[in-house]
């Protein structure tokens, strides 16, 4: 989980300090200690430590602080300021040339940096925007790297560019442009080779390309859960070739937090986008503010509406009006539980959820369903006809045991599942709120109905 171990140790300095009622000085400089250990153990890089605790530290101390009624409240408030500003205030998003001018933009990055997938996911959010994006081979060490471009490139419906491994890169890169005009596409993605680690010779071959044809955004793509390496990485990059903006990719894996919070301090270049995933729609565009809250536990529920708006998007027309007649009616059934762990998986599934929700990150292990709890609950459901799914009334002890044996279940774990699911239809039919919105995400109105939450006790 991003951020955890980072996000617990600031989450138990806060509590702390709101325990105490009114603050003094010395209250505030030793959580302010505490806080400076936690940000030195998450790799954030010292000067930027030393730095925000004397920002934090210099606010805290005030008389508007010291006064307040909530003063411990007020210092977490200035701590989620600070750590926002660190990380670049607003959101930066691609910049595109006007009118039907062409962008390119090159991505670059280590070896196993995730430049290539980060390339192929970016050409899916421009794709959004209404842009042609081409997909451009220019990795000619590893034949490998052009065939995961191609293959990324199909699954994004992205146009594809390359001419083998014994061509040059920068003629690579004159003749996709050539191809481009004719194709129609607007937006060039360059996908560069990357070294295990930095040298000269990569370097040269960035400026090459830059040097042969007008490049207008250079990103770069850095591992998040490198930690002070990807920081480093960033800054050589940006001296040697020159950077406009950085994607954190793995941030998901990144329990620390050191290459977020410190990055854009160090280099002064924003963060666009973070790699939440291995699916090619895992990118998000990177809010410092959201970041923020994720680190302090507070949540982040701007993007969770966002996931569901985009889950809501690829729903079949057809279908979304169907769900909303049935919801509007105060009914819920099988079909519709389907349909919600679908939107479940396309928003990263249910533990990425769960994170984005405040005081939801510390949900214990035996509340939490695992993937092979859901898979099961899945396979129920699917052992059930289409007139059981539609009318779970129809279930009798006969309809029980067939399911049981068909999903390779007990009758125990069917008759356990559905009492819950009983539960969850009761709550459905009193959250009066559901019924005329669209783009909701049925089965998380509320997680002590969800088959597997809230009793304490695991499914299975």
């Amino acid at each position: 989980m991003a951020f955890e171990s980072l996000s617990e140790k600031l989450q138990n300095v806060f509590k702390n300090l709101r325990g105490k009622g009114r603050l003094n000085e010395d209250d505030v400089k030793t959580a302010m200690k505490e806080v400076r250990m936690a940000l030195l153990e998450a790799d954030v890089n010292f000067k930027v430590v030393k730095q925000f605790v004397n920002t934090v530290t210099e606010r805290a101390i005030g008389a508007d602080v010291m006064n307040g009624l909530n003063p411990g409240q007020m210092v977490v408030k200035i701590v989620n300021e600070e750590l926002t500003s660190l990380m670049g205030d607003e959101v930066t998003e691609l910049q595109f040339q006007p009118g039907k001018s062409k962008t390119v933009i090159m991505m670059c990055g280590l070896q196993g940096s995730g430049k290539t997938t980060t390339a192929a996911k970016i050409a899916g959010k421009v794709k959004q925007k209404g842009k042609r994006p081409l997909l451009v081979a220019c990795d000619i060490y590893r034949p490998a790297a052009i065939d995961q471009l191609r293959i990324n490139a199909e699954k994004q419906e992205a146009d594809f560019f390359e001419m083998g491994t014994d061509t040059d890169p920068v003629t690579i890169v004159k003749e996709a442009l050539v191809y481009a005009d004719k194709q129609n596409d607007n937006v060039i993605l360059i996908d560069t080779a990357g070294r295990l680690q930095i040298d000269d010779e990569m370097m040269e071959e960035l400026v090459r390309i830059k040097e042969a044809v007008e490049v207008h955004q250079t990103l770069l793509v850095v591992d998040a859960m490198t930690g002070q390496d990807a920081v480093n990485v960033a800054s050589t990059f940006n001296e040697r070739i020159g950077v406009d903006g950085i994607i954190l990719s793995k941030l998901d894996g990144d329990t620390r937090g050191g290459a977020a919070i410190s990055v854009k301090a160090v280099t002064g270049k924003p963060i666009l986008f973070a790699g939440m995933g291995e699916k090619l729609s895992d990118l998000e565009p990177f809010h410092p503010d959201r970041m923020a809250g994720r680190i302090l536990g507070m949540g982040d529920v701007l993007t969770l509406i966002d996931k569901a708006v985009e889950a809501n998007q690829a729903m079949d027309e057809e279908k979304e009006r169907e769900m909303a007649r049935k919801m509007n009616k105060g009914k819920f059934d099988f079909d519709m539980y389907l349909e919600s762990m679908k939107q479940m998986r396309s928003m990263g599934g249910f533990g990425a959820l769960l994170n984005m929700l405040p005081g939801m990150g510390k949900i214990s292990e035996d509340q939490m369903p695992d993937e092979k709890q859901l898979a099961h609950m899945e396979a129920i459901v699917l052992s059930m006809t289409p007139k059981e799914r539609a009318n779970p009334k129809l279930m009798s002890p006969q309809r029980k045991l067939r399911i049981a044996k068909g999903s390779g279940n007990d009758i125990a774990d069917v008759n356990r599942f559905i009492k819950q699911f009983e539960q969850m239809q009761k709550m459905m039919k009193q959250m009066g709120g559901m019924k005329k919105r669209r783009g909701g995400f049925p089965g998380l109105g509320g997680l002590g109905g969800f088959p597997g939450m809230g009793s304490g006790n695991r499914f299975f």
